[in-house]
């Protein structure tokens, strides 16, 4: 999603089609990389809850209200829209980019491994993760049910040694500073709550729709590929350690 939005985003500021309203799309359990791109080209990084249904919307309300250009947009779990011709995943124009992002830096000597790691240069060095903990069962589902709770009523001051500068609870459509200071998602209402932390890591936690599943999204940025792993390894245990303590 990253390079594609790169890509994207380069091209179009170098051959002078970047509309000063253009924006980008992505969903809050997607990489903050997106964020430092889009601030890299002035363009506006826009974030919802996930699935295609809501990128489509905002999409929309673009048109209706003759605000911005969406020039591109992705969730975490594969599958990007580029331009507005579309409103659900599509693979067809996807591929087509890819390829001719491929051809691209080929002629420069690179491969797309070598442009990430550029961007990595460029805008930080993010890592993403995501990890799962399954409860089958009416049990499990009491179980999750539960965690989500204690989660909710008991939010984490800190996590992994990292302050939690924020805490969302998107069932209330709320988000809560570290001062105590409210302000609305934006968004509708889901079963999400979501820790931004310093450092510009984050933490994201969801029951699974159509999985006995709760899910943990969870993301860092360091200053080099090693400092990052480490952290994501760190981030990883705490999450561990939360979730056993959400289960009490």
């Amino acid at each position: 999603g990253n390079l594609v939005a790169e890509y994207i985003l380069s091209q179009k500021k170098a051959n002078g089609t970047l509309p000063s309203n253009g924006a980008v799309i992505k969903t809050i359990v997607s990489s903050n990389m997106t964020e430092a791109i889009a601030d890299a080209y002035s363009v506006k990084c826009f974030a919802t809850l996930t699935g295609f249904k809501n990128i489509a919307k905002i999409i929309r309300g673009f048109e209706e209200d003759n605000t911005y250009q969406c020039l591109f947009s992705y969730e975490e779990s594969y599958g990007c829209i580029i331009g507005t011709h579309a409103r659900d995943k599509d693979g067809i124009v996807a591929v087509m980019t890819v390829c001719e992002a491929v051809a691209y830096y080929k002629k420069q000597g690179l491969t797309l491994c070598d442009q990430m790691n550029k961007m990595y240069e460029k805008y930080g060095y993010y890592k993403e993760k995501q990890m799962s903990i399954t409860l089958k069962g009416i049990e499990g589902a009491e179980e999750i049910k539960k965690m989500m709770e204690n989660m909710r009523n008991n939010p984490a001051k800190e996590i992994a040694g990292l302050k939690v500068k924020s805490f969302g609870d998107y069932s209330k459509q709320e988000i809560t500073d570290e001062n105590g200071k409210k302000k609305t998602t934006g968004l509708d209402k889901s079963n999400v709550l979501y820790f931004d932390l310093e450092k510009n890591a984050w933490v994201c936690v969801r029951p699974s729709g159509t999985e006995p599943k709760i899910k943990f999204y969870m993301g860092v940025c360091e200053s080099s590929a090693e400092n990052a792993e480490k952290q994501m390894q760190k981030l990883e245990q705490a999450i561990k350690e939360m979730a056993e303590n959400a289960k009490k």
